[in-house]
C-alpha cells in the first residue's frame, strides 16, 4: 500500500508525490513547486542509502529520489531496458518523423501532461510511438506456447 506525505505547501493530505532537490519539502503539483522555490531554503540533505550506478550523481540538480516515491519504484524501467530503446533502430526510424518529434516536446513542456497524453493517444503515430517503447522495455510474452 502507497503512503504519500501531505503537501508541504498547500496541505493537501496524502497528495505529495515530489521533493524539492534542494531542501528535500514535499510538494504535490506544478504550481505548488513554484510556491516553494520561491521562499526554499536549502538544509541538510537527509541521510540516503548508497546508490546505485543507474542513479544519476550526487551533484545533479535532480535524482531519481526526488521523482521516485517508495511506491512508484515497482513502476520504474532498469536502466538496462531504458539502454535497449536507444539501440532500437525501429525507434530511431519513427523519431525521424518531425510531428512525432514536435507533439513529444509539446508533452514536454505542457503543464498537464496527463490530459494531453490521453489525447495524444488518439494521434496514430503518437500509438505506434508509445507501442514500440513498451514493446522494447516490455517485450510481449509469448501466448499459447508450450514450454520446451
Amino acid at each position: 500500500m502507497r503512503v504519500s506525505r501531505p503537501c508541504g505547501v498547500c496541505g493537501a493530505a496524502g497528495a505529495a508525490k515530489y521533493r524539492c532537490p534542494r531542501c528535500a519539502a514535499a510538494y504535490c503539483s506544478v504550481p505548488c513547486c513554484r510556491a516553494h522555490k520561491e521562499r526554499c531554503t536549502p538544509g541538510p540533505k537527509p541521510e540516503q542509502p548508497p546508490r546505485s550506478s543507474a542513479v544519476p550523481p550526487a551533484d545533479s540538480p535532480w535524482s531519481l529520489e526526488d521523482i521516485l516515491t517508495e511506491g512508484d519504484e515497482q513502476d520504474r524501467v532498469p536502466l538496462e531496458k531504458l539502454q535497449l530503446l536507444g539501440e532500437s533502430e525501429e525507434l530511431r526510424n519513427l523519431l525521424l518523423n518531425p510531428h512525432l518529434r514536435q507533439l513529444l516536446l509539446t508533452v514536454d513542456q505542457a503543464e498537464d501532461k496527463s490530459s494531453l497524453m490521453r489525447k495524444y493517444m488518439q494521434e496514430p503515430l503518437f500509438v505506434e510511438f508509445a507501442d514500440c517503447c513498451l514493446s522494447i522495455v516490455e517485450p510481449p510474452e509469448k501466448e499459447n506456447v508450450l514450454p520446451e
